[in-house]
């Protein structure tokens, strides 16, 4: 067996699920490419031999049964999901990667001693729900149905009737996952460390903290020829005022503080009316709780302030909270 080969017939197979012309891959959660890139990835690990099963929300592992120890098993994947306009490696690798190792070990070493799993989760990164990590958060049943019940995407698709129009639902029951010796996900660099520094391979040591903000400020909507600047209350003047002052805050701070607004949404989005209201993402992360809970309250107090100072009403909606993770110090030293 040629990894290489095998590996890029298959990244070239699953790219084509949302892929675009003029590159990268759109594939988000229960929508049509989706549900294509999983239903292929079945067929495509039982052609393997392996196992391979769905769970109640779309969460697909392929298993390869072990011989001497198998309520023991080694978990590798990574989500099956995309950003808009994502890289066709993120997440695709992890899973892709497993599995051709697992194929490769099986056809080389036959049965392992130990069961391998290729896991590939339904979800990970909250691009087309305000909501993430909801395939493993469903794996490790940290999530609960009132989470996702009243949230819709932006086309207004509630996330319950996408799911279940994809052939899935919420989850029946917990799953019981003890018997993971160890998790491994194989995933492409995302910054520029290990190009900049020539290396080939890095080790990830911890995982950063995540906060995501969706923010609506309201001021009033005016003409832009007849309208004077100072009785105006420009949606878009607050939202410019808040991130230039928090970029330059997370610059006094320093790496590996970061911020990020993603996505801005003034409404009305015409050329001649003074926006009165805009609606709009900031993520921001760190290694560090305390860090990153401090660096919270000054977005918080930014907004309010300048909100203030504008005439603006705003709301501000803390939609995704997850704490820093440090990785199993023993398979780091290995």
């Amino acid at each position: 067996m040629n990894i290489r080969s095998s590996f890029e017939a298959l990244d070239k197979q699953f790219t084509a699920y949302g892929g675009l012309i003029g590159g990268g891959i759109t594939r988000l959660l229960y929508s049509d490419e989706w549900q294509q890139a999983v239903h292929a990835l079945k067929e495509t690990l039982e052609s393997a031999g392996f196992d391979a099963t769905f769970d109640d929300i779309g969460n697909l592992t392929g298993r390869l049964e072990g011989s001497k120890y198998p309520d023991e098993k080694i978990v590798s994947g990574s989500h099956i999901d995309t950003v808009v306009e994502g890289g066709h490696l993120d997440g695709q690798y992890g899973i892709l990667a497993a599995v051709t190792a697992m194929k490769a070990l099986k056809e080389e070493h036959g049965q392992p001693l130990r069961s391998l799993e290729v896991l590939a989760l339904a979800e990970e990164e909250g691009s087309r729900f305000p909501f993430a990590f909801w395939g493993s958060k469903n794996y490790f049943n940290l999530v609960d149905k009132s989470e996702v019940e009243e949230i819709a995407d932006a086309e207004g698709v509630r996330f319950e009737d996408a799911m279940r129009d994809s052939g899935f639902d919420y989850r029946k029951q917990d799953q019981n996952h003890d018997d993971i010796k160890a998790f491994v996900e194989v995933h492409i660099e995302q910054g520029k460390v290990l190009e900049t520094e020539n290396k080939a391979i890095g080790v990830v040591n911890g995982i950063v903290g995540q906060k995501r903000y969706t923010v609506t400020l309201k001021g009033e909507a005016n003409h832009a020829g007849t309208t004077p600047m100072g009785l105006r209350k420009d949606a878009v003047v607050g939202f410019s005022e808040i991130a230039s002052k928090l970029t330059q805050r997370a610059r006094e701070i320093g790496d590996p503080l970061v911020l990020t607004f993603g996505r801005v949404d003034p409404v009305p989005n015409t050329v001649n009316v003074a926006p009165g209201e805009i609606v709009f993402s900031i993520d921001t992360r760190h290694i560090d709780p305390d860090a990153l809970n401090q660096f919270a309250d000054e977005i918080t107090e930014t907004i309010k302030s300048v909100s203030e100072s504008e005439g603006l009403e705003y709301d501000i909606d803390l939609w995704m909270d997850e704490a820093p993770v440090l990785m199993d110090k023993g398979l780091v030293d290995r």
